[in-house]
């Protein structure tokens, strides 16, 4: 029940209001965890259940409000429920036999996100098709299917379940099983593919006003664990005690990783046959696309004074002083750019629908997502001509060790240097 959350597989329960999301939840789960009336419209903000999912392994379910709400504060519903098509790694389609334009809606917008799609036909212990209803639009024409119509209509998995009398809960497990990325299932490395099994991975971690008291931060504790889980050895030390601590090794590292906001002097401290990159670009990989943020930092260097840049950040936290995102990245980019620029910050799921009056985006590692929703944000900038990179390309293009950054990652800094190869060529 520890893990976090965005290494588990985000599985999101969608449909109308009261065809029994929450009910389906509470049966697979085994216990209360949404609320359930007869009443429409009772889930409002989605409900998020952590739980182990034999033999899936940890799993977050996301119950949601009805994609059917109306007026003004059904709207902000819907909205809400539209965050969590971004995270959705398998999404649940429920009926309860009616299927409409509504539902074929809802299941476009799903496939056009790739995500994987169970539809289930939900109350079949009930007889619910003699009850004729108008879908969003108001036309008539409702369609009430069983199970074998659904699936043979839809091409799709469908399952036929009942909360009350617990039919079809162990083939929707089995469903779910089946829809889950491979991706997942192979859980993917941080960094130990990098460093290997008997060699030693350095980990610089500076203490300061934001690291937590007692404990290490999220990436870092996840990078030791995956470096731990690929057989490899680790030393944690802090910036100032890194020199003497490779001069007492008998080998050098394979690797060196640090906090981004230490690049300069860790930079100068590691012999330069040794690679070094920093926990933030490692989650950009991880997370997300490394070499789709690689191209989008070296749109840093198109950047002039009064352009505007987004800052997002998937966690929320009150900053403090010295704060990266809000202190730290402002100053080093403007420094780099030479001008002022106009810097905007978001937190949590919040981001613009309308990217278009940025120049730039830079995003956090998001070590608390899984990697679906920063794949999404990814998409949503390429679609619309907006570069987007991350923290720790940041701070390295620009305090001018980029290309050393991403040394463990050829085909990254093979990017780069063809980058520069043809601003050479066209006189840049």
């Amino acid at each position: 029940m520890k893990t976090p959350k965005g290494l588990r597989l985000h599985i999101g329960i969608f449909g109308r209001r009261n065809v029994g999301k929450s009910s389906l939840l509470n049966a697979l789960a085994g216990q209360a965890v949404s609320i359930v009336s007869a009443q429409a419209g009772t889930t409002t903000d989605p409900v998020e259940k952590p739980m182990e999912f034999l033999p899936l392994g940890p799993v977050l379910f996301i119950d949601t409000a009805g994609m059917d709400d109306e007026g003004a504060l059904g709207e902000l519903r819907m909205a809400k429920t539209r965050q969590v098509f971004e995270r959705t790694d398998v999404a649940i389609l429920v009926t309860d036999g009616m299927w409409t334009a509504f539902e074929e809606k809802l299941l476009a917008e799903l496939r056009d996100r790739k995500t994987p799609v169970i539809v289930v036909r939900n109350k079949s212990d009930l007889t619910n098709c003699d009850d004729p209803r108008r879908d969003r639009e108001g036309a008539l024409g409702v369609i009430c299917d069983d199970n074998a119509s659904l699936r043979s209509r839809l091409g799709l998995t469908t399952v036929a379940t009942s909360a009350v009398t617990r039919v079809g809960l162990a083939e929707l497990r089995m469903a779910i099983l089946a829809a889950a990325p491979a991706d997942f299932i192979d859980n993917p490395a941080i960094v130990s593919d990098l460093v290997g099994p008997g060699e030693l991975a350095v980990l610089v971690v500076p203490i300061d006003k934001e690291a937590p008291k007692g404990r290490l931060i999220l990436p870092q504790v996840q990078t030791i664990r995956d470096l731990l889980d690929g057989e490899a050895m680790t030393m944690v030390v802090k910036e100032h005690a890194l020199s003497a601590a490779i001069e007492r090794l008998k080998v050098l590292p394979k690797l060196v990783i640090t906090d981004s906001q230490a690049f300069l002097k860790v930079a100068g401290d590691t012999p330069a046959d040794v690679p070094l990159t920093s926990f933030s670009i490692l989650f950009s990989r991880f997370k997300g696309d490394l070499l789709a943020q690689v191209r989008g930092a070296l749109a840093i260097d198109t950047l002039r004074g009064g352009d505007r840049v987004l800052i997002a950040e998937a966690c929320s936290h009150h900053p403090i002083c010295e704060d990266i995102g809000r202190v730290k990245i402002p100053r080093w980019l403007t420094r780099h750019v030479g001008a002022p620029l106009m810097i905007e910050h978001v937190q949590g799921h919040d981001f613009p629908a309308d990217l278009s009056p940025y120049k730039l985006v830079i995003h956090c590692g998001a070590c608390m997502w899984n990697r679906r929703e920063m794949l999404g944000r990814i998409a949503r900038c390429q679609d619309a001509g907006i570069p987007i990179t991350n923290y720790g390309l940041t701070i390295a293009y620009s305090l001018g060790i980029f290309e050393r950054a991403l040394g463990p990652f050829p085909a990254a800094r093979e990017e780069y240097r063809r980058h520069i190869a043809t601003r050479k060529e066209g006189g840049g």
